[in-house]
């Protein structure tokens, strides 16, 4: 590179070499970076989690959700470890629309239910996006008191797509939680939109939470959800909202009696309160124990925990039965072309599902 300024015509002017170009790249970045933590046994990880380690316990949970066949493997033995400290907690499924107050009401029900003791774990489902895949995991931000409580264990998880919204592997977190000690779970939905067959097989109590002013008792009786609700909150009962909240409870009341009684004997409740301000929990608190209390007597709390074991080994069978023929060689190179031939009219979709399928099952031969 030339300097003019170092020429004869200038030779009255004072040019200091200047200092050494820097790196661009910090020289110390990779001695300083921190290595990643190895994977345990699975002895340590069950050793750890029984301890009530909440470190080892989240270490876990990541196994859990992860889609590698190898973590896959340690997590399904760390699991059939821990299935003999579990099962001693109360479940509690709580779902609603959108901007019912969920997040804000569960941390008001989470202090609630730590002031007689115990411990609780928070499993809040968040949404994934269709298009990029990705989630905010952004509920834990609303439960401010719950998040610093030394007994509470809340843990984030994206819907991934799965069927009501209810992460893939929120079941297998359950047992683990379990296992660390909470006695007492919380399982927070996407919200009404997706089927909730998910969650309500896979918990004891199955909480709805509700708006005033959101539509009709005729309305209510369209959504299926409340079907399978065992007790309806209305939510943001404050203030001016009171009277209207008290209405739709009518209205709420008034529906469910034009549902077939359930299975379990228990006729459901609507109660009205205010999660924000922290109005009527008790209320609440008081209709979910009062049926532990009665399906605990009649015989249908173990029946129905029976039930959802008999689920979910149907649903691993099913998505184990999906995850075979999606990752077999033979249909990984044809899956493409049947799309090419279904996109350009050349084959129905059901003929071509089939030929995959009649091709899946010969490769098994």
């Amino acid at each position: 590179m030339e300097h003019p300024e170092n020429s004869e015509e200038y030779k009255g002017l004072t040019v200091n070499s200047g200092v050494v170009q820097p790196d661009s790249v910090n020289p110390y970045f990779k001695a300083n970076r921190p290595r990643r933590q190895a994977l345990l046994t699975p002895g340590q990880y069950v050793e750890g989690i029984v301890k009530g380690d909440i470190t080892v316990l989240s270490r876990a949970v990541t196994l859990v959700e992860s889609l590698r066949p190898e973590h896959q493997a340690i997590a399904q033995e760390v699991i059939e470890k821990c299935l003999p400290y579990s099962g001693n907690s109360v479940r509690i499924g709580i779902s609603g629309v959108p901007g019912a107050g969920k997040s804000t009401s569960i941390d008001e029900f989470g202090l609630h239910v730590l002031k007689d003791g115990g411990r609780l774990a928070v499993l809040a489902i968040d949404p994934s996006s269709e298009r990029t895949k990705g989630s905010i995991l952004g509920d834990k931000t609303r439960m401010e008191k719950l998040s610093v409580h030394p007994d509470a264990f809340i843990r984030p998880s994206p819907s991934a797509g799965s069927l009501g919204g209810v992460a893939r592997k929120t079941r297998e977190t359950i047992v683990l939680c379990e296992a660390a000690g909470f006695d007492k779970i919380f399982v927070e939905t996407v919200g009404v939109g997706q089927s909730e067959t998910a969650v309500h097989s896979m918990v004891d109590f199955f909480l709805l939470i509700q708006l005033a002013g959101t539509g009709d008792e005729l309305q209510g009786i369209k959504r299926g959800i409340m079907e399978m609700a065992d007790g309806i909150a209305i939510n943001k009962a404050d203030g001016d909202n009171i009277p209207k909240a008290e209405l739709a409870a009518q209205s709420f009341r008034n529906a469910l009696h034009l549902f077939p009684a359930p299975d379990s004997g228990w006729t459901p409740q609507v109660v009205t309160y205010s999660g924000f301000y922290g109005l009527k929990i008790k209320e609440v608190w008081d209709m979910i124990w009062a049926y532990i209390d009665f399906v605990k007597k009649n015989g249908y709390f173990q029946f129905r925990r029976n039930e959802q074991a008999k689920y979910w080994m149907y649903e691993s069978i099913n998505e184990s039965l999906k995850n075979s023929f999606y990752n077999n060689p033979e249909i990984a190179a044809r899956l493409e072309q049947a799309e090419r031939n279904v996109l350009g009219g050349q084959q129905t979709s059901f003929t071509a599902a089939q030929q995959l399928l009649s091709l899946y099952m010969d490769s098994l031969k």
